[in-house]
């Protein structure tokens, strides 16, 4: 008896761990409104630089503000929020493995007929400080992404100049309309 006792409650704190489907879908819903948060507040961003200043003024915009604005979203919400994609323009956007899986998955999916718009992943994971919950969200690449991401036979020299002064290593080019250009990475530890 005193050994399916301590099996339950061994069983039990095993569960603990786990969060309920309510809890989960708290926290998915909670990941998708910091997700929309981040591409709204930059999206807004980058639009105000280009009308105001064109592509060259924009890049200053993801050089400096896009770090904050993903700061402010991670502070707002209780995550840590950020952009990443294996063809990264800023060093710090590297995906880790989970999110180059989570980028890769989107993509068939994209390429099986989903919506770029509704092209998100979840799941909870083990890492060695506990449990974290971890989100993608798909980044489409829209026409006005083209202008900085798009053929780099086709930019304009003082744009390419910019560019490669401030991302010497800039892989994120190349890209057309509606590819998955990298991901809004959101995690929380449980």
């Amino acid at each position: 008896m005193k050994r399916t006792v301590i099996l339950g409650a061994a069983l039990l704190a095993g569960c603990a761990g786990a969060p309920s489907a309510g809890e989960q879908a708290a926290l998915v819903d909670n990941a998708r409104k910091a997700s929309a948060t981040l591409a709204q507040k930059l999206g807004g961003e980058l639009k105000a630089a280009l009308e105001k200043g064109g592509p060259e003024h924009a890049i200053g915009v993801c050089k400096t503000r896009a770090p904050q604005i993903a700061a402010e979203v991670s502070q707002q919400f209780g995550v840590s929020a950020k952009r990443v994609s294996p063809k990264n323009r800023n060093p710090a956007g590297v995906p880790d493995a989970w999110e180059a899986a989570a980028q890769d998955g989107l993509e068939k999916r994209l390429a099986a007929g989903e919506k770029p718009e509704t092209l998100d992943t979840w799941q909870i994971v083990a890492t060695p400080s506990g449990k974290t919950f971890r989100y993608a969200k798909a980044l489409p690449t829209q026409p006005l992404c083209l202008t900085c991401h798009g053929d780099p036979a086709t930019m304009a020299e003082g744009l390419k100049a910019r560019l490669a002064a401030d991302y010497p290593l800039d892989k994120a080019t190349g890209y057309s309309a509606g590819m998955v250009r990298g991901i809004i990475s959101v995690s929380r530890p449980l």
